[in-house]
């Protein structure tokens, strides 16, 4: 049975979580701190998943828990807390839409990351990132050609999200994606409680006050979107992956338009294409593609 159109699926329906998500978190980030919503939301999506895992043991039977599994959550759940919170850092001073396109950003770095491990990028790869350059510059670069600290921090965001998808893909088809997806949540909700008690001063007023967008960040965008990216991933080459993935930064533009009324200037947006363009042109079937995935 081929489970590719399966593992789209999920990856489609994740990225449409993680798009709308960004409004929930510019929402929440008006109201707490960036530590602080990253380890409730991370908690959330750790416990969400217990009934799951004790629902599948029931059927299945318990699995063990191997030291693979243990060290794989530990690292993609390390990376996941530099990811996501560099990520609200940046929406924290960006506006929804822009954040989605930079954090797309991840679809060209992720070929390159696998060309210094060893494997080529064809040229096409080459021109997507000359292209998603040159978007990044109208998207970016203002009249002082400097790039803005929240621009460079979602840029080291993109390239954090690069490295976890990276990091499931090598897990993901050797351990139990339900417990690795857990596992990574618990890490970085742990390390989010240490730095949320280190640098921010938390109130259960300000907590509850929030609960919608923590909510939907925790059940939906970390408990069920990055559950379903280590399913697809375990069934998708990482390159595809990430393109679908890509698809948040379109509906992270459509929610900050449609919801919180944010509009990009006929700059941003020509950079909003050319880099939406570049990372659709990235994963386009190449021979060499089609002769290594089939």
């Amino acid at each position: 049975m081929n489970k590719r159109p399966v593992a789209t699926l999920m990856a489609t329906i994740a990225a449409l979580i993680w798009g709308f998500a960004f409004v929930a978190q510019s929402k929440g980030l008006e109201i707490l701190d960036t530590f602080t919503l990253s380890a409730i939301r991370s908690i959330i999506g750790a416990v969400v998943l217990i009934p799951l895992i004790k629902y599948i043991d029931h059927k299945n039977g318990k699995k063990d828990i191997n030291k693979k599994l243990v060290w794989g959550g530990i690292l993609c759940g390390t990376i996941l807390f530099m990811a996501c919170n560099l990520q609200q850092i940046g929406l924290a001073v960006s506006t929804v839409g822009k954040t989605g396109f930079i954090t797309a950003l991840y679809i060209i770095i992720v070929p390159v990351i696998k060309f210094f491990t060893g494997k080529k990028s064809s040229v096409l790869i080459l021109i997507s990132v000359l292209l998603a350059a040159v978007g990044m510059y109208f998207l970016c670069i203002k009249e002082t050609f400097t790039l803005t600290n929240a621009d460079i921090i979602l840029l080291l965001c993109a390239a954090s999200f690069a490295v976890h998808i990276i990091a499931i893909d090598h897990f993901a088809p050797v351990v139990d994606c339900i417990r690795l997806s857990a596992i990574q949540f618990f890490v970085c909700g742990v390390l989010s409680v240490i730095a949320m008690l280190l640098f921010e001063e938390p109130s259960l007023s300000d907590i509850w006050a929030a609960k919608f967008p923590i909510l939907y960040i925790g059940v939906l965008s970390s408990g069920v979107a990055y559950t379903l990216q280590v399913l697809a991933q375990k069934h998708t080459d990482p390159t595809m992956a990430s393109l679908i993935f890509s698809l948040e930064s379109v509906f992270g533009l459509l929610g900050g338009y449609f919801i919180l009324h944010q509009k990009l200037s006929s700059r941003e947006l020509l950079g909003c294409a050319l880099v939406f363009t570049a990372v659709v042109l990235s994963q386009l079937p190449t021979k060499e593609r089609n002769e290594l995935y089939d």
